[in-house]
């Protein structure tokens, strides 16, 4: 099975742009990667995709990797850390924002529940509270329709087979 895992790199702050990369898994909607810094540079991306890629630890030919045109997501540094790890390359096309239709959701919701309204005192209070609502709100508690009105981590915890019992166990409780 491929996945595809989509980015999108940044989001408004009170008075200034922070970047935020994210990776999210399109099967379960779960972001698996982020970073948030005041630069648009290409090591944060892969400090996102770092990040997802340990969390997943994908097999080799196992994954699509989907962004948009971002010059973080073509450099060298970022196409040779997708190709050393076997994860086939894909980018949106020009001008069609729906091909990165589930990051863009992602970053509404990001923006409406979280973002918009706040004042954040500094770089590392917003990468504090963004990281909280991530972790807790979106992928532990926010419902998603697509999912079965299910959050990405009871989705994927469902979908996990269940580890056989030996007969000697099976034997043991029997007794």
């Amino acid at each position: 099975m491929k996945l595809l895992w989509p980015t999108h790199p940044y989001v408004r702050l009170a008075e200034d742009f922070v970047y935020l990369a994210v990776v999210i898994d399109a099967f379960s909607r779960k972001v698996v990667g982020f970073a948030l810094a005041n630069h648009l540079e290409a090591s944060l991306a892969l400090q996102a995709l770092d990040q997802a890629l340990a969390a997943r630890n994908p097999a080799p030919d196992s994954l699509i990797h989907h962004s948009d045109r971002g010059v973080q997501y073509a450099c060298a540094d970022y196409v040779e850390r997708l190709e050393a790890r076997g994860v086939a390359i894909s980018m949106s096309r020009p001008g069609n924002p729906y091909d990165n239709a589930k990051a863009e959701s992602f970053m509404k919701t990001l923006k409406t529940e979280e973002v918009n309204g706040k004042a954040y005192a500094s770089i590392e209070d917003a990468r504090r509270q963004i990281g909280e609502f991530i972790e807790t709100i979106y992928n532990r508690q926010r419902l998603h329709s697509a999912l079965g009105y299910k959050p990405p981590v009871e989705f994927e915890a469902e979908l996990r087979p269940v580890a056989p019992t030996s007969n000697h166990d099976e034997a043991l409780s029997l007794n």
